[in-house]
């Protein structure tokens, strides 16, 4: 059954009334019938070059423009997450992007598989690899190795997190004999979902540690297309793609005044659930009050299982 995700914006919520109105909206989309509640993206820092998010040869989005300067907020996602976690009970929480690289990787093992123990196993864990070359300098990190470097995280990860005595061996990592606790509740570690577009760097990635995708770029913009090319890589890397979930964002229907309109956005779902979209988000200008957030966001969920395929 597709699951439907709110997507709350943490991004510039650096101060106690801006978090106050992110935990209404979270606990108001848990209780008007929402599966999952997305927080922002993460940068750990920002360069003044942000031109570059522009540039898909750095990982960019194709002609893309942001619009925020080098100072923008971005909390950061595990901290985020684990906010929306303690004032929630049964929705899942998960992040839109995290530059997973930049961690070391034995502590983000930790530190998810603690927040997914906490959350009694509600946890997703989106990665990509980023766009930004100052983050990887500011990090002493080769941005032209990223791709590497976030296989290398996500390895560690899913070993950390796997076996009860962790052994691993890499020309930059060797540990024999780990052990961490707590180890995360979900079988086979915390799910990664991996974003990128469809080319070989991010398809190997997929196929080897995925249990989902989120689509990037272009093939975000047009998942329904996207998803047969998706499967075709993964299918001819060994890996069997119908156990591969996959994120797409509901296109929303605006009226006169720019107010989504529900029935008309719900007309738009049938076509991604039926090319194989398994988690449907949204973006809504829900208000930042929990009583008016509830009554904003219930006819959103109904409306969605209403018109479910």
């Amino acid at each position: 059954m597709p699951k439907f995700g709110f997507r709350v914006i943490t991004r510039d919520a650096d101060d106690p009334l801006r978090w106050g109105q992110v935990i209404a909206q979270a606990r108001a989309a848990e209780d008007a019938g929402f599966d999952r509640v997305i927080v922002s993206g993460d940068h750990v820092v920002f360069g003044e070059h942000l031109e570059a998010y522009g540039n898909p040869a750095l990982g960019g989005r194709p002609g893309g423009k942001l619009d925020i300067g080098p100072d923008a907020s971005f909390p950061d996602p595990v901290v985020a997450m684990a906010v929306l976690c303690a004032v929630t009970k049964r929705v899942r929480i998960m992040n839109s992007l995290m530059l997973a690289a930049l961690r070391r990787p034995i502590v983000l093992a930790k530190s998810v598989a603690s927040l997914d123990a906490v959350s009694g196993g509600r946890i997703d864990l989106s990665v990509g690899i980023g766009w930004q070359r100052e983050e990887y300098a500011a990090a002493g990190l080769a941005f032209n190795r990223r791709g590497w470097l976030l296989d290398h995280t996500l390895e560690v990860c899913q070993t950390l997190w796997r076996h009860s005595r962790a052994s691993y061996s890499s020309p930059e990592l060797s540990f024999e004999g780990i052990h961490m606790r707590p180890k995360p509740i979900q079988d086979g570690g915390v799910p990664l979902w991996i974003s990128g577009t469809v080319n070989p760097g991010s398809m190997r990635r997929l196929a080897r540690y995925g249990s989902g995708w989120n689509p990037w770029g272009d093939e975000q913009d047009d998942v329904a297309a996207a998803i047969p090319r998706m499967r075709e890589a993964v299918a001819a890397l060994g890996r069997d793609p119908s156990d591969i979930e996959v994120i797409g964002h509901l296109p929303l229907v605006r009226d006169g005044d720019g107010q989504p309109e529900c029935d008309a956005s719900m007309a738009n779902l049938g076509r991604l659930v039926e090319a194989g979209v398994t988690n449907v988000d949204v973006f809504l200008p829900a208000p930042t009050e929990y009583d008016a957030a509830v009554d904003y966001l219930a006819p959103w969920a109904e409306a969605f299982r209403k018109a479910l395929p």
